[in-house]
C-alpha cells in the first residue's frame, strides 16, 4: 500500500504509474479475478504534464500520420476532432516556446592586486537597434533536395518575393528579420533547368532577441557575408584580401593577409573579435613539384616519394577559391577520364574545366589528387563520403615544408611580412573599419538587422602582477626582472637540487671523437659552477652510424650503475633518435641525452650549450634548477595534456607536483586504447598515492591545470573529467577540495598596452585582463606571463571550470603566474603553467618516438626534456 503522504506523480513517473497499474489489471485477468470492479476502484492516472505531455502527442501524431486520411469521426465524450499532423507540430513549438528558458547568471572573476595599466584589445563594440528582433523559421523542400547550392537558391528567390533580408544555413534554418506568418507558409519555386517545380516550406519557430546569445550563430554569418561584400576570399576558416598579396619570388612564395572574424557574447556586450591572419601559398603547384620529384629522386621511389609529399598537404584551386587536403594520388586516372553529371551525361575533366572556367588543361596524361570529405546528408544525421578528384596543374601548394621551416634565410623572409607589431595590426583593424563604413552593401548587411558597429577597437584597464623572485641554490634569491628573463643569474648561481654525475656513458662515432673528448672535459669544468659533482665519462665509439649499431651498443654497453647515456650524432635524423629514446625509456630505465655534434662545432658558443645541456642532465636524474616561493602548503598542482597521434598513439600526459616548493615532478604516460575516464583514475590514484609517499600525508588541495580542451568540449570537461577525479577522492575518504582550470591557447584574442602618445604596444610579463572581454557565464581571464620583442604576443586563456577550494580570482591568477616560472627547459617565463608544459612534452616523447609505455622506474623525473 502506498504512503498516504507520497507526492502525486508527474510527467514521466505518471505515464509509468499508470503503466505497472495496467499490467496489474491485465494478470488479474489471467488469474480470473474481476477486472471491471478493479477497474472501478482504481483511481484514474494524473494528467500527464511536461514531456509526459510531449511524448504523449507525438505518439498521437504517430497515429495519425498511420491512418492517413481515415479520421474517426467525432463523439459526444470527444467533441474535438483528431488533430492533424501539423496542428501537433504547431503544439510542439508552443509547448518550447512556452517552456521557461533558465536563465544564466553573468559570471565576474576580477581581480584587484597588480600596477594598473591601460590597454586596448581586438574587440569592437556591436550596437543593436532597440525593439529589433530575429525570427527563427525551419525550412523544408519538396522533394528533398541533396545539393546546398540548389537549397540556397530557392530560399534566395522565396525572399526576395517576400522583399526581406535573410540569412540561410543551407540545411533547414532560416532567420528572417520581421515575422511572415505564425504558423506556416508555402512557396512554389523552379530551379535553372529543372522541370519539376518545387515546394518550399517554411515553419515559425520562434522568435529571438538579437542579444540572446542564441543569435551568435546569426551574427558570424552576418559577418561571413561582409567578408565576401568587402572582395576577401576565403580559406579554410579565416578570410583573406587576394589583391593585397606580399610576392616573395626568391622562395616561390607569395603571402595573403587578412582576418580571422568572430563574434561572441562577452561581459562587455556583443563584440566583433578582428585578428589580423596571414596565409603563405606556394606559387608552385601539384603538377611542377611531381615533375621536381620526378627529376630529382630515383625513379623507382618516385611513387613513394611524391605521396610522402603529397598526403595531408593541403592546396588551393584559384579557379574557385577553395582550399582541400589530399588523401591520395589517383595514378590510374587523367584528366582525360570521365564523370558522370547530375543529368545523366558522361563528361571528361578536360571538358568540364573548359566549360565551367574556361580553362585549358595542358598535359591530359597527369595523375589526379584525391579530396576525401565527410558530409551530412539532408534528411538523415549519417555521414557519407564524398570523392573531390583535383587536377594538379590547377591545385597550388599552400604552408611551408619542413625543409622550409629549417631554412633561416625562407622564415626571415617570411617574417617580414607576417611578424606584425601590435601597432601594424590596430592600424589593419581601423583599416577594415574604414572600408565597412564606405561599402553600401556592408552598411545595408548591417541596417537589415538592426546593427551598428563601432568606430574603433575598445580600450580597458588592465593589471600588472608584481615580479617574481626566482630561487637558486645556497638559498640566493634573484628578481626575475621586468622581461621575466633569468638566463645570466643561472649561469653564475647554483641549482637548487643537484644530483651527483659520477657513472655516466658517451656514445660517439669516429667523426666525431674529439667533440665528445671536449664534451667531456667541458662538463667536468662546469662542476663547481653548477654545484655537483660531475666525473669524467666512459667514451664508447660507435663504428658506423647505422640504427642497428645503436640498438646493439646501447644493449652491451649500458650497465646498471650508468645514471645517464649521451648520444653525440652526426647528424638530425628522427629514426636514430626514436630507437635511442625508446630503449632508454621502454627496455631500460635510464635517462639519455641525445646531441647533434653540429651544435658542438662552434667555440664561441660552446660553452653555453654544454651548460644548458649539463643542467637538463640534472633534471633527468631527478634534481631541480630553481624555485619560486609559494605561500601554501599540502597543495598538488597537476599537468594535463593529450598528444593525439594515428590510433592507437594517443597519448595522455600526466603531471604532478611531489614537493612543498613545487620542483620535484611525477609524470604518467597511458595510451588511450580505454576510456579517458579509467585513464584518469588510474593516473589520480598513483599520483595521489606518490605525493603521500613523498610528503606522509595526501594534499589539503589539488590544483588541476587541464591544456588542449575547446570550447565546445567545455561542458563535457565539466560534467565527465571532473567527476573522476572527485570519485578518486571519494575512494579514498579525503575531504581534499578541487580547482580544476582550463588552459587555450589558440585564441583571437590580442591585448595591447598602450603608451602615453597612444601608440599600442607588447603588455609586460604578468598583465592580467579579467573584464569586459572575457566570456560572460565563465570564470576566466586572459594572462600575458611571457615577454615578447618581435611581432604581437599571443596572450593564454584561463578558465576555472569547477572550484571547491574557494579560492579568490588574485589567488588563482598569481599561481598561475608563478608556474609559468618553473620549465626547467628555458630560464624566463613561458605561455602556459610549467605542469601542462611537461605534460605536453612527455605526451609527444610517448606518442611520436617510444610508442609504447615507458619504465616506471622513470616516473619520478623529468626524462622527457
Amino acid at each position: 500500500m502506498a504512503d498516504e503522504g507520497a507526492p502525486v506523480p508527474r510527467g514521466r513517473g505518471a505515464v509509468l504509474m499508470a503503466l505497472l497499474k495496467k499490467k496489474e489489471l491485465e494478470a488479474q485477468k489471467t488469474v480470473g479475478g474481476q477486472p471491471e470492479a478493479a477497474e472501478a476502484t482504481q483511481p484514474p492516472p494524473p494528467k500527464p504534464r511536461g514531456r509526459a505531455e510531449l511524448l504523449k502527442k507525438v505518439l498521437q501524431a504517430k497515429k495519425v500520420g498511420a491512418a492517413g486520411d481515415a479520421t474517426p469521426k467525432p463523439t459526444e465524450e470527444e467533441p474535438t476532432p483528431e488533430p492533424t499532423v501539423e496542428h501537433i507540430s504547431q503544439k510542439i513549438t508552443e509547448i518550447k516556446i512556452s517552456e521557461p528558458v533558465e536563465e544564466k547568471d553573468p559570471a565576474f572573476y576580477k581581480g584587484n592586486t597588480g600596477k594598473p595599466l591601460n590597454m586596448s584589445a581586438n574587440y569592437i563594440r556591436l550596437d543593436i537597434e532597440k525593439g529589433r528582433g530575429v525570427f527563427e523559421y525551419e525550412v523544408r523542400f519538396n522533394p528533398e533536395l541533396d545539393a546546398k547550392s540548389q537549397r540556397v537558391r530557392l530560399v534566395a528567390q522565396m525572399t526576395r518575393e517576400m522583399e526581406s533580408a535573410r540569412v540561410f544555413d543551407g540545411g533547414h534554418t532560416l532567420y528572417l528579420p520581421q515575422k511572415v506568418t505564425d504558423t506556416q507558409k508555402t512557396y512554389t519555386g523552379t530551379l535553372p533547368g529543372g522541370e519539376e517545380p518545387v515546394t518550399v516550406t517554411i515553419i515559425y519557430k520562434r522568435q529571438k532577441n538579437l542579444g540572446d546569445h542564441e543569435c551568435l550563430h546569426l551574427y558570424n554569418v552576418l559577418f561571413k557575408r561582409i567578408m565576401h561584400v568587402l572582395q576577401y576570399t576565403q580559406m579554410g576558416r579565416n578570410y583573406f584580401d587576394a589583391s593585397q598579396k606580399h610576392l616573395i619570388p626568391q622562395h616561390k612564395l607569395e603571402v595573403y593577409p587578412g582576418f580571422a572574424v568572430t563574434v561572441d557574447e562577452l561581459e562587455g556586450g556583443v563584440m566583433l573579435c578582428l585578428d589580423t591572419q596571414h596565409r603563405v601559398l606556394r606559387t608552385q603547384n601539384a603538377y611542377e613539384l611531381l615533375n621536381e620529384i620526378k627529376c630529382t629522386s630515383n625513379p623507382r621511389a618516385f611513387k613513394a616519394t611524391a605521396q610522402t609529399n603529397f598526403l595531408g598537404s593541403c592546396v588551393f584551386t584559384r579557379y574557385n577559391n577553395k582550399t582541400y587536403i589530399i588523401d591520395d594520388v589517383l595514378w590510374d586516372m587523367t584528366p582525360k577520364d570521365t564523370f558522370p553529371t547530375r543529368d545523366g551525361r558522361e563528361i571528361s575533366f578536360m571538358e568540364y574545366y573548359k566549360n565551367q572556367y574556361n580553362i585549358t588543361i595542358k598535359d591530359p596524361d597527369q595523375p589526379m589528387l584525391l579530396n576525401r570529405k565527410s558530409v551530412k546528408v539532408s534528411g538523415s544525421t549519417q555521414k557519407e563520403d564524398r570523392m573531390v578528384c583535383l587536377v594538379p596543374e590547377l591545385s597550388y601548394l599552400t604552408g611551408l615544408t619542413d625543409a622550409m621551416r629549417n631554412d633561416f634565410k625562407i622564415m626571415k623572409d617570411v617574417a617580414v611580412y607576417t611578424r606584425v607589431t601590435p601597432q601594424q595590426r590596430l592600424l589593419a583593424l581601423r583599416k577594415y573599419l574604414e572600408n565597412i563604413r564606405k561599402s553600401e552593401a556592408a552598411q545595408k548587411v548591417l541596417k537589415e538587422w538592426g546593427l551598428t558597429i563601432g568606430t574603433g577597437n575598445i580600450d580597458l584597464k588592465g593589471r600588472q602582477l608584481d615580479t617574481e623572485q626566482i630561487i637558486f641554490g645556497r638559498n640566493v634569491v634573484k628578481s626575475a626582472g621586468p622581461g621575466a628573463d633569468w638566463n645570466r643569474d643561472l649561469t653564475n648561481n647554483t641549482v637548487t637540487g643537484p644530483v651527483d654525475l659520477r657513472n655516466w656513458v658517451v656514445f660517439y662515432t669516429g667523426q666525431d671523437t674529439q667533440y665528445a673528448r671536449d664534451f667531456g672535459q667541458h662538463m667536468q669544468r662546469l662542476a663547481s659552477t653548477l654545484g655537483y659533482v660531475i666525473t669524467t665519462p666512459r667514451l664508447e665509439k660507435l663504428p658506423n652510424d647505422q640504427p642497428a649499431t645503436y640498438v646493439n651498443y646501447v644493449r652491451t654497453k649500458i650497465t646498471n650503475q650508468d645514471q645517464v647515456a649521451v648520444f653525440i650524432c652526426p647528424s638530425s635524423r628522427t629514426d636514430r633518435y626514436s630507437i635511442i629514446k625508446k630503449l632508454c625509456s621502454a627496455q631500460m630505465p635510464i635517462a639519455s641525452q641525445v646531441i647533434n655534434s653540429r651544435t658542438l662545432s662552434r667555440p664561441d658558443k660552446v660553452r653555453s650549450i654544454i651548460i644548458k645541456i649539463a643542467l637538463q642532465i640534472n633534471c633527468k636524474l631527478g634534481g631541480s634548477l630553481w624555485t619560486l616561493k609559494f605561500p601554501f602548503q599540502g597543495w598538488m598542482i597537476c599537468g594535463i595534456d593529450v598528444y593525439h597521434g594515428s590510433p592507437p598513439n594517443s597519448v595522455c600526459g600526466f603531471v604532478t607536483s611531489l614537493n612543498e616548493s613545487i620542483s620535484r615532478w611525477y609524470s604518467t604516460a597511458l595510451f588511450q586504447t580505454k576510456e579517458l575516464g579509467d585513464f584518469y583514475k588510474m593516473a589520480f590514484t598513483k599520483s595521489l598515492e606518490q605525493y603521500k609517499s613523498e610528503c606522509a600525508a595526501y594534499p589539503s588541495k589539488v590544483i588541476i591545470i587541464r591544456d588542449g580542451v575547446g570550447d565546445g568540449q567545455l561542458e563535457y570537461t565539466r560534467r565527465y573529467e571532473v567527476e573522476q577525479f572527485e570519485s578518486v577522492l571519494r575512494a579514498f575518504g579525503l575531504s581534499t577540495t578541487i580547482c580544476f582550470i582550463v588552459v587555450q591557447k589558440r585564441i583571437s584574442t590580442r591585448m595591447f598596452s598602450l603608451t602615453n602618445s597612444g601608440q599600442a604596444e607588447n603588455p609586460p610579463p604578468g598583465t592580467i585582463l579579467d573584464h569586459t572581454v572575457t566570456r560572460k557565464y565563465l570564470y576566466d581571464f586572459f594572462m600575458v606571463p611571457q615577454s615578447v620583442r618581435q611581432g604581437t604576443v599571443n596572450p593564454t586563456h584561463y578558465i576555472v571550470l569547477h572550484d571547491t577550494c574557494k579560492l579568490k580570482p588574485d589567488h588563482v591568477q598569481r599561481l598561475c603566474y608563478k608556474l609559468c616560472h618553473l620549465y626547467y627547459n628555458w630560464p624566463g617565463t613561458i605561455r602556459v603553467p610549467a605542469p601542462c608544459q611537461y605534460a605536453h612534452k612527455l605526451a609527444a616523447m610517448v606518442g611520436q618516438h617510444i610508442k609504447t609505455q615507458p619504465m616506471p622506474e622513470l616516473n619520478n623525473k623529468l626524462w622527457y626534456l
